[in-house]
Order: C-alpha cells, then sequence, then structure tokens
C-alpha cells in the first residue's frame, strides 16, 4: 500500500499545480491574444481533469470483491489510465492542433507579450515542482532498473503517467516561448500558431506512449521474475510438497496478483494433508509476498506439467507463425 500512498501523493501535487496554471495560462491568452497560450492552457486544463480521473480510479479500485468481481476491481486504475491517454489525444493534442491551424490561416500578432511571458515562467516553476515530486516517488520505485525499462515494467501506471504529463507539460512550454519570441521578435504571427501545432505533436506522442502500456495491463501481465522465484520457493519449501513445478501470474493491480501454482504433493500425503498444506503456502504468502491476493494450487507432477508446458509453447509458437490472412480456397483435390 505504499506505492499507493506515494501514487496518490504525486497526484494530489500535480492536480494543486495544474488547476492553478491552467486558469492562470487561459487569462494570459485571453490577455494577449496568443495561441499558444491557448494551447497550453487547454493542455493544463486537460491535464487536471486527468488528475481526477486518476484519484478517480485508485478509490474504485481500492473496493473489495464482491459477488460480480470475485477477484477484485484492481484493474479499474489501468482503465482510467487508458482513458486519461485518450483524453490527452482527443482534447489535448486536438484542441491545441487545430488552434494552431487557425492561428496559421488567419494570424494576429501576440500582444502584451510581457505579461505572457510572466505566465510561462511561474507556469515552469509549478510544473517542475511537481515533476519533481513525481520524478522523485519514480526513482524510488523504480529501483535500480533504467527510466523506460522501469515504464515497461511497472505495474503502477498512476506515477509514470504523471510524470510523462510533467514532462511533456515542460517542453510544450519551452515550444510555447519560442513560438511566442519568435512569432515577436521576427514580425511572423504564423509562428504562433506553428508553436500550437508543436504542443499537439508532444501531446499526441505522449497519448500514444500512455496508451501502449495501459493496453499491456489491461490485458494482464504477469508479476515480475523476483515475484514468481519467491512464489515458487514458499511453495516448495512445505513439508508436504514435493516438487512445485511451475507458476502463473497476472497482474490485477498495481499490489494485486493472481497466482496459480503448479505442485507435485508426496505420494503418501492424504487429502486433508494436501489442503493444510495449501493453508500454509497462503498463509507463507500472505507475510512473504502480500501482493498476492488470490491463490490456486493445482496438484499436477512434474512430468504432466511440462507436457501442458510445451503444448501451450508450440501454440504460442504456430500462431507466431499463421498467415495475416487465411486462404478462403476449398480443400485440395
Amino acid at each position: 500500500m505504499a506505492s499507493h500512498s506515494g501514487s496518490t501523493g504525486v497526484i494530489y501535487a500535480a492536480l494543486a499545480g495544474n488547476l492553478l496554471i491552467a486558469v492562470t495560462k487561459f487569462a494570459a491568452a485571453a490577455y494577449s491574444g496568443s495561441s499558444a497560450m491557448l494551447s497550453e492552457g487547454v493542455h493544463s486544463l486537460v491535464d487536471t481533469f486527468n488528475e481526477i480521473l486518476l484519484l478517480y480510479g485508485l478509490k474504485r479500485a481500492a473496493r473489495p470483491a464482491d459477488v460480480t468481481h470475485p477477484l477484485g476491481h484492481g484493474r479499474e486504475i489501468y482503465f482510467w489510465t487508458f482513458i486519461v491517454a485518450l483524453l490527452v489525444f482527443s482534447l489535448g493534442a486536438g484542441v491545441s492542433f487545430y488552434e494552431g491551424v487557425v492561428h496559421i490561416l488567419d494570424p494576429e500578432p501576440v500582444t502584451n507579450s510581457g505579461i505572457t511571458y510572466a505566465v510561462l515562467g511561474l507556469s515552469f516553476a509549478f510544473e517542475g515542482f511537481s515533476w519533481f515530486v513525481a520524478l522523485k516517488e519514480f526513482r524510488r520505485q523504480k529501483g535500480r532498473m533504467g527510466y523506460f525499462e522501469a515504464v515497461r515494467r511497472s505495474k503502477d501506471p498512476t506515477t509514470f503517467t504523471v510524470l510523462f504529463e510533467d514532462s511533456a507539460a515542460l517542453i510544450g512550454l519551452a515550444i510555447a516561448f519560442v513560438g511566442i519570441f519568435s512569432a515577436e521578435m521576427l514580425g511572423i504571427p504564423e509562428l504562433d500558431g506553428a508553436a500550437s501545432i508543436g504542443i499537439a505533436l508532444v501531446l499526441a506522442a505522449t497519448a500514444v506512449f500512455l496508451a501502449r502500456e495501459s493496453k499491456g495491463l489491461l490485458l494482464g501481465e504477469p508479476a515480475s521474475v523476483a515475484v514468481q522465484r519467491r512464489i515458487l520457493e514458499i511453495a516448495q519449501r512445505d513439508p508436504a510438497v514435493q516438487s512445485a513445478n511451475g507458476v502463473v501470474t497476472v497482474h490485477l493491480g498495481p499490489d494485486q496478483i493472481v497466482a496459480s501454482i503448479s505442485a507435485e504433493f508426496e505420494d503418501e500425503a492424504t487429502a486433508p494433508e494436501i489442503e493444510a498444506a495449501v493453508d500454509r503456502i497462503e498463509a507463507a504468502l500472505k507475510t512473504d509476498v502480500p501482493e498476492v491476493t488470490t491463490l490456486f494450487v493445482k496438484p499436477q507432477t512434474a512430468g504432466r506439467f511440462a507436457e501442458r508446458a510445451r503444448a501451450v509453447a508450440g501454440a504460442a509458437a504456430a500462431e507466431m507463425h499463421r498467415p495475416a490472412t487465411a486462404s478462403t480456397s476449398g480443400p485440395a483435390t
């Protein structure tokens, strides 16, 4: 649960910063007529709404299991993260691109640029603070892994979503400054609209990346190799288990793992002894690997498990080499 509290703190920091920044940017855009500033205002407003959705997703994901969701609601956070990615693309990138095209076709010179630069500077400071909070939490979670590897392996999308949103915001602010400054210095107001299109491209790239990561989590990703190894070690050390053959895991949420263990029990073990062994394994997992919220144990010989594993691997290989489109011709005669 520590990761959830850390993620919530990151989201609240981003929410407060983006709300203040959005109001300030819209006021500056109305005062100066800058297309890039208006795009930045829309960007911050979308980010504010995104943080609200992430907090809502965390609350929904924390609900206990019920009749209709016997394994819990953990994947709610993955769903809402995917919705955030769609909003960044459709609203943030879409509106920014539209504003950019409109101001290129019908350019207007930026007025009161001093106010605009002041707002950009304040926004950069606020966004920088939020970015630093998100980066600090993400670095704590990633450990020794590289940044992109940590994102790819992360099962908690809230922290890296805020981090990438804030990174896109900082890049967008830099683009807005360059566009407004260039338009004013060179007397080419179209550059302000071009900056808005640049912001749209940054947001679109961020949205595609977030959607790709959220998709994998929604479909179901396994626990890390270290966690799987630990689960097998706990099962193997039980006196009634002759061999812990393997484990299949899937994340239902950042801290919710469903595990299915294939285990060969001692030949002389009776049904009550096997039940007692399963209870011991569950108790040990609750202490050592509390992320495992649901456990299934399948009594199975090592040979039978290996046979099934080979069958699954063969089916996967056949699927990879399967033609993209099936032939519609009849059987050969």
